[in-house]
């Protein structure tokens, strides 16, 4: 295999992984908000307890989400030199938002958030769960920014032999991010629905004492997965028109059958999502149990739907890195093809490691399931 062709191997693989655990981190705090909003308001200890369990593994899947984006990020320099060169003084313009805000402003709410628990003013506590959300997604929001840029570059001048940015807003307001945006958004939800359904279901299957627990959970992930669902779809049939206008060659037989796919999966979950919602009246979806044994295997459907997409919106780019103005072959960095097939190695092999540690954590935490009692909460008059 020539340079490119490992490099852009390589980028696939760790884009695809670490794009996993940012779907887990956006669905979950989605629905974290629901539930601590919930016991904010009532003062439910089933709602704190709930809020601790599926928190638990949401900063799991966070902390090494977060390891394998800085793994990601040094491959901009390593492989891709050419694009920093060439486009880095726009590309690079969203993406130091997005370190700014991910790196900085989200993991800081995020720690004052778990080290809050009983500390601060429920309401205080409150808003740093949607601070951290609000930052979440901020972060998404910049890196589809810079991606949307390279799907259709604009905002930009020529000078010399490099791209200046000449026109921040134009960044924004690029269809290709806008459309993309939202079924970013819908699928990250999805993925937390279903994620919550499966894990449900799992404990179901156990025959679990927390019976209340984790039948609100089930709920709160089915209603998700069958409200996200068509929101989802929705939001990827828009970017039809928008593709067929600027980027026709995406339909091609390559990358059209990873779209096929990510369609059929989207298409099976919102249905079944939908069938399921009978089911949650007095309880049959449980008595039934053979439904449960679906939930738990349809755990990765949305995550596969995921990799499908990526598939699709990137391979149908090439050969441009930065479409019609950057060739991909042109962007590889001036180093023989041993040294990134060394990178490859390490970077996957450390991927997989990341990946296995995470995935071990969150079946060690589901397994343990929720604390046997909530632990003491400050009363409202604790302030900062």
């Amino acid at each position: 295999m020539s340079a490119a062709d490992l490099a852009r191997l390589q980028f696939a693989l760790t884009t695809s992984f670490h794009f996993l655990f940012v779907l887990l981190t956006l669905g979950l705090v989605t629905l974290l908000v629901i539930m601590q909003t919930r016991f904010t308001i009532t003062g439910a200890p089933v709602h704190e307890r709930m809020t601790r369990f599926w928190g638990r593994i949401y900063v799991i899947n966070y902390a090494l989400g977060i390891a394998t984006g800085i793994v990601m990020e040094f491959q901009f320099g390593l492989n891709w030199s050419g694009l920093a060169t060439y486009a880095g003084d726009v590309f690079g313009a969203p993406l130091a938002l997005e370190t700014l805000i991910a790196f900085f402003l989200e993991s800081t709410f995020l720690g004052l958030w778990i080290f809050g628990w009983g500390k601060l003013n429920r309401w205080v506590h409150l808003a740093l769960l949607y601070l951290t959300a609000l930052t979440a997604f901020a972060s998404a929001f910049w890196i589809m920014a810079a991606n949307g840029f390279l799907q259709h570059p604009v905002g930009y001048r020529v000078e010399g032999n490099v791209l200046r940015l000449d026109d921040f807003s134009a960044l924004l307001s690029n269809p290709t991010f806008n459309s993309a945006l939202m079924h970013v958004i819908f699928a990250s939800i999805t993925v937390g629905g279903v994620f919550m359904t499966g894990v449900s279901a799992y404990h179901f299957i156990k025959r679990t004492p927390e019976v209340d627990f984790f039948r609100r959970s089930l709920r709160m992930g089915v209603v998700t997965t069958a409200l996200a669902t068509p929101s989802l779809i929705g939001a990827g049939f828009a970017q039809f028109p928008i593709i067929s206008e600027l980027q026709p060659g995406k339909f091609a037989a390559g990358p059209g059958v990873a779209l096929g796919f990510m369609i059929l999966i989207g298409m099976t979950l919102t249905l079944v999502s939908w069938l399921t919602l009978p089911l949650l009246i007095k309880d049959a979806v449980i008595r039934m149990r053979f439904p449960l044994y679906l939930m738990v295997i349809g755990i990765p459907l949305p995550f596969c739907a995921a990799v499908f997409g990526w598939m699709f919106r990137e391979v149908g780019r090439q050969p441009w890195l930065v479409y019609g103005l950057l060739r991909t072959e042109d962007a590889v960095s001036h180093v023989d093809a041993s040294q990134i097939r060394l990178s490859l190695i390490v970077f996957t092999s450390l991927f997989v490691l990341l990946a296995c540690v995470d995935w071990a954590l969150i079946a060690r935490a589901v397994r343990r399931g929720p604390d046997v009692a909530p632990a003491p909460v400050s009363p409202l008059v604790v302030t900062l």
